[in-house]
């Protein structure tokens, strides 16, 4: 496939490419911004593509894909993990202080009683 044809193969599969990704990210500015990932690895690989395939699920393919990568890639970033060594005592249950506050008060109640 010539690189004019597979260019207005492209133009052509535009606007359903632009709804699509709209549809996946539910985002103006990310749809465009898969949009154009998309425009840019269908036209960089272009040569993978095998005539007398689906030209439109190749598309969609690489649109799906990219959106799958990037979102995983989002979920990862916001992953926290705690890799810090634990050297406090909050939530531990070895170490348990005696305290007598509430024994105290109650004497003092019991005292301003009598």
């Amino acid at each position: 496939m010539s690189t004019v044809e597979f260019t207005n193969r492209f133009d052509q599969m535009a606007n359903l490419l632009q709804s699509f990704a709209y549809n996946l990210t539910k985002n103006t500015e990310d749809a465009k911004d898969l949009f154009q990932e998309t425009a840019f690895r269908a036209i960089t690989n272009r040569d993978k593509f095998r005539p007398d395939t689906n030209f439109k699920a190749w598309l969609f393919t690489i649109m799906k894909n990219i959106f799958i990568n990037n979102y995983r890639r989002l979920v990862k970033a916001n992953t926290i993990m705690d890799s810090t060594d634990n050297m406090y005592y909050i939530n531990s249950g070895s170490t348990i202080v005696a305290n007598r506050a509430e024994s105290d008060i109650m004497m003092k109640e019991l005292g301003r009683m009598i």
